[in-house]
């Protein structure tokens, strides 16, 4: 484990108590203007979502209907009823995404994806960033509004699916992640740079709870307008 995980894995409440909690649990709500363009304004905002953090699953509910629930895995994704039956299901979801842009709508099972694969790589990191097959690097600095941030690069293998196989992200002098940079592969490649606050501690563990994201020009500064995505949480739990 390189230098600078290690002092992620500090301020973050120590590789041992992430390694014995078994689940992260919220109220989520979204916004920004990304829900708007791909077809479901106001969707999976005030939801409860469960991250798993022994291996990627993440479920949502409601989902458009009071009895219905996400069930996201790296390879399938589905929508369930509360007795878990099938009300549909897309496999390899990855895959459906081809040809898509910024601006391609999603059917309600690629936002299940979507969703579901970014907060698994939210809600599951650092511990995520020790899976098998997922190496990291330290990278050159960078400093932002006067704020020297050291850098760590993250390489994902295949089977794990998040929204950019290279991402990177900026840690403080406290260890704690502030941003993280990416291109989103399932829209295109589009840049983004994702902001994090609310860095609260839940049993033992530190959970970031507000997510704000912009894309990013060709400098690797954040386009101020329009916020992308908003994520915010509430009533964290840790299991």
């Amino acid at each position: 484990m390189s230098d600078l995980l290690s002092t992620i894995f500090d301020a973050y409440g120590g590789r041992t108590r992430w390694e014995e909690a078994r689940r992260i649990t919220a109220r989520q709500f979204f916004g920004g203007a990304l829900w708007g363009m791909k077809g479901h304004p106001g969707a999976l905002d005030d939801v409860d979502v469960t991250v798993d953090l022994r291996r990627q699953y993440v479920t949502q509910k409601p989902f458009f209907h009071p009895d219905h629930h996400t069930a996201f895995s790296a390879d399938r994704v589905a929508v369930e009823d509360s007795d878990g039956n099938v009300v549909e299901e897309l496999t390899d979801p990855r895959a459906s995404f081809a040809g898509h842009d910024l601006m391609t709508p999603w059917t309600r099972l690629q936002l299940a994806y979507f969703s579901g694969s970014a907060m698994w790589t939210y809600l599951a990191e650092p511990l995520s960033l020790t899976y098998p097959g997922v190496r990291t690097e330290e990278i050159g600095p960078w400093t932002e509004d006067g704020e020297k941030f050291r850098r760590l690069h993250i390489t994902f293998p295949d089977s794990i699916a998040t929204l950019s196989t290279e991402q990177t992200v900026y840690v403080d002098a406290q260890g704690l992640i502030r941003r993280r940079d990416y291109s989103v592969e399932i829209a295109g490649n589009t840049p983004a740079a994702h902001y994090v606050s609310g860095h609260q501690e839940v049993s033992g563990l530190v959970v970031p709870t507000t997510r704000m994201i912009y894309s990013r020009d060709d400098n690797g500064n954040k386009v101020p307008e329009p916020l992308v995505v908003l994520v915010r949480l509430e009533d964290v739990a840790v299991s």
